[in-house]
């Protein structure tokens, strides 16, 4: 994606010819791989996702190496490639652990490791042998560091954690979990740090949670005195965890807007199969008013996204409220294009046999995870102290 043009103040963006064509690739790749039987079939399993398809897609295509820096075992694409693969899975709905590991523990790793942990850790993360996961939101369901509680304690020449954390994305399945977690005694980022821990820990349990979306799966995890090693210092990681958490949210908003214009093109070509009174309903003004407004939501949420990634790669000094600017508008725009689908759909659109709820259950799940709109709506007033 282009960046500001000499001469123009507006910051205009576009994808390069190169990009377009990584996205055409991609859209083909996931179209034959996650067709909605297939998207049916991995819901319905206890880890939502499946290590042949994992490794199939890392194989063909290194999606989970795209954001990865070479000397790590990436491809050493940016953010805006990253968030063109997102956006293409959030189309197709696929079942992968693409996010907890390429985004959430890769992110992490990039801003928290030292050089000697990235070497150790991202170079099997790139490959698809290690699925990696963030835990960070404890039971309280906060998204920020004033929310963490569990602490890690020194051990030895490590830590010991105890604490809970949930709704962990891939939690249950995961090789690999990264955990935020406090020294005891102190709050807000002051003792904060990110702590690496192995998923087969004795001490660790784990509980898959029941959720609306199934397409995504999240767990609670138990720590009972786990061994735990730094990630960096393992300590002063509040910058690192705010910084994670905005790169985080700009990734969603672009797996959003890939399903809300998938949602968008289904109630058109609904609208123009449907007969009513012998003629599409597509062609009765309030069903074309309808679709348009969808356009010009879907449009927004593009754009809001785009700009959003294009900050994220070039490390823009209003990184913060332009994030949480994004998540909150793409937020309410998937969310009501969902509703505007199934409303269109008339009451096939409510039904277990229609693929039109699968997308509408990824709207909600996504609208409040790392925070709904009031959420980061405060959050940007915060940034830009209005």
């Amino acid at each position: 994606m282009a960046g500001k043009q000499a001469g123009d103040e507006t910051s205009r963006y576009s994808f390069t010819d190169e990009q377009e064509e990584f996205r055409t690739v991609l859209r083909r790749f996931l179209d034959d791989k996650s067709p909605t039987t297939e998207v049916r079939r991995l819901m319905e399993t206890e880890t939502g996702w499946e290590r042949a398809g994992w490794q199939q897609l890392n194989s063909q295509l290194g999606l989970t190496a795209v954001a990865i820096p070479e000397a790590y075992g990436g491809q050493g694409f940016g953010f805006v490639e990253l968030c063109i693969v997102l956006e293409e899975m959030g189309r197709a709905l696929l079942c992968a652990p693409y996010f907890a590991s390429a985004v959430l523990a890769t992110q992490a790793i990039l801003n928290a490791g030292s050089e000697e942990d990235k070497e150790a850790l991202l170079p099997a993360i790139a490959s698809g042998e290690t699925v990696a996961t963030l835990a960070f939101t404890e039971d309280n369901g906060g998204w920020d560091s004033g929310a963490i509680t569990m602490t890690a304690t020194p051990s030895g020449s490590g830590y010991r954690l105890d604490g809970v954390k949930s709704f962990v994305l891939d939690g249950a399945a995961a090789d690999l979990i990264i955990v935020v977690a406090r020294r005891p005694a102190s709050s807000g980022d002051d003792g904060l740090g990110f702590f690496v821990v192995d998923a087969t820990a004795d001490e660790l349990e784990k509980t898959p949670l029941v959720t609306m979306d199934a397409t995504r799966k999240l767990a609670r995890l138990q720590f009972n005195g786990v061994e735990a090693k730094p990630l960096g210092d393992g300590n002063g990681a509040g910058a690192a965890f705010a910084k994670t958490m905005q790169q985080a949210a700009i990734a969603l908003v672009s797996e959003m807007v890939g399903g809300a214009e998938r949602l968008r093109e289904s109630a058109v070509d609904y609208a123009m199969m449907r007969m009513q009174f012998g003629r599409p309903i597509g062609s009765f003004q309030a069903i074309k008013h309808k679709c348009a407004d969808m356009l010009v939501d879907v449009e927004l949420a593009k754009a809001a996204a785009y700009y959003a990634a294009a900050a994220a790669a070039d490390e823009d000094e209003d990184l913060p409220a332009i994030a949480s600017l994004a998540k909150a508008s793409v937020s309410d725009a998937y969310m009501k294009t969902a509703i505007d689908t199934i409303q269109i759909h008339g009451g096939i659109g409510f039904t277990w046999d229609n693929d039109t709820h699968l997308w509408f259950k990824r709207a909600k799940s996504s609208e409040v995870f790392l925070g709904d709109a009031h959420y980061h709506r405060e959050l940007m007033l915060r940034h830009w102290d209005v």
